[in-house]
């Protein structure tokens, strides 16, 4: 099995959205060709992430300066975001195609793979289940996420987090309000409490006030009645009059923080509009918002995809791409979840990737197959584009 990796760095974009994560790992690697496939990378691939092309090549790793001409014989292309429409169009018919595809927004892109014969599995399809944990590539970024808008409202806010008694004073606490406990909201929850910060956090599932609460936060209730998650674990959108009782109940919270962290994030759907900028005109100046939604639509009023703006008074984060800002955990959490992905469909007998689309796990991820797309949920989606 023939699997070719792309040095996603070179793809053109501005300076500050240059792609750092690498699809595989010096260690990934040399599992993979342990079990019998063969690993093309191309030259640089994992350079931004902290691994040199001798790692790879050290490990049975194969580096590659020409790709292109590689990918004509490839079984499997991996990748961390979607390729290039001349990528894909030299690929043989039956090859797999494995990344970030985003293929609710990405129609064209999807019906391309589709009517070349090749085979899309996107990883954002992964289902979130139990057996599928150690593959859920959504997660493990997510979880990265967490943590960076953190660290980043932390690097604006013109004071502390922790309380700081000294002679000359005692400094409190700084207040987080963090909107939404998924993974990337727990993990913003417990990077805060850990910096010493006074967190409150908000979600419209109940359930996970418990969860918050365990990470030593504190869970604002809201009564918007009935809530609830999609069978895929995602919140499920709220009404127009959830949302206005929502947003006056939070307005309190969001003027009493120095920082709020909103990861509100509908799957397959624009995100819902939590903070206008009447309620950012409450907070104190020099307070800060990180709005983890900025590049799909935007959680926040005012904030600006790609970009650090001010409203107000208050410095908005909207730069996106979080687990870019640690790359190398980045990378060694996605190449994880890529190996284990094709490990647990790999047949070493054949050294092929079973394509078992009654699994539980492929009938959702794979996309694209045998020249239709084979995700009623898309299709459905299409239709009503």
């Amino acid at each position: 099995m023939k699997i070719i990796v792309l040095n996603e760095s070179k793809i053109p974009m501005p300076l500050s959205n240059v792609e750092k994560r690498c699809a595989v790992t010096p260690s990934s690697v040399q599992r993979l060709v342990k079990k019998g496939a063969q690993l093309h990378i191309e030259s640089g691939a994992g350079l931004l992430s902290g691994y040199a092309d001798k790692e790879y090549v050290d490990v049975g790793g194969i580096v590659i300066d020409d790709v292109n001409s590689a990918l004509s014989t490839a079984d499997m292309l991996v990748s961390v975001n979607k390729p290039a429409e001349s990528q894909l169009s030299v690929m043989k018919k039956g090859a797999i195609v494995v990344g970030h595809l985003d293929p609710f927004f990405e129609q064209p892109l999807v019906e391309s793979i589709a009517n070349k014969g090749l085979t899309a599995i996107s990883v954002e399809m992964i289902p979130r289940s139990s057996r599928a944990q150690k593959m859920d590539a959504l997660s493990s970024q997510a979880s990265l996420a967490g943590y960076v808008m953190v660290m980043q409202a932390a690097n604006y806010l013109p004071s502390i987090l922790p309380m700081m008694m000294t002679p000359s004073g005692t400094i409190k606490p700084a207040k987080v309000f963090i909107i939404g406990a998924g993974v990337a909201g727990l993990q913003a929850i417990a990077t805060a409490k850990r910096l010493g910060a006074n967190v409150l956090a908000y979600d419209t599932r109940p359930v996970v006030a418990e969860q918050v609460e365990s990470l030593g936060g504190k869970f604002l209730k809201i009564d918007i009645g009935e809530t609830g998650q999609t069978k895929d674990g995602y919140a499920k959108e709220l009404t127009d009059e959830q949302k206005a009782k929502q947003q006056d109940a939070q307005r309190d919270a969001i003027a009493d923080s120095d920082i709020v962290i909103t990861t509100a994030q509908l799957f397959g759907r624009k995100p819902p509009v939590l903070i206008s900028k009447e309620t950012l005109a409450l907070m104190k100046p020099g307070s800060v918002v990180v709005d983890m939604a900025a590049q799909s639509g935007g959680n926040v009023e005012g904030s600006v995809a790609g970009e650090v703006a001010q409203v107000h008074g208050v410095t908005v984060i909207g730069t996106g791409n979080w687990s870019q800002a640690v790359a190398r955990a980045a990378t060694d959490m996605y190449a994880n979840n890529i190996y284990n992905l094709v490990d647990e469909f790999y047949d070493t007998e054949t050294n092929a990737f079973g394509l078992n689309l009654e699994d539980d796990i492929l009938s959702g991820c794979v996309i694209a197959h045998n020249g239709a797309i084979t995700n009623d949920m898309l299709t459905n989606a299409y239709k009503g584009a």
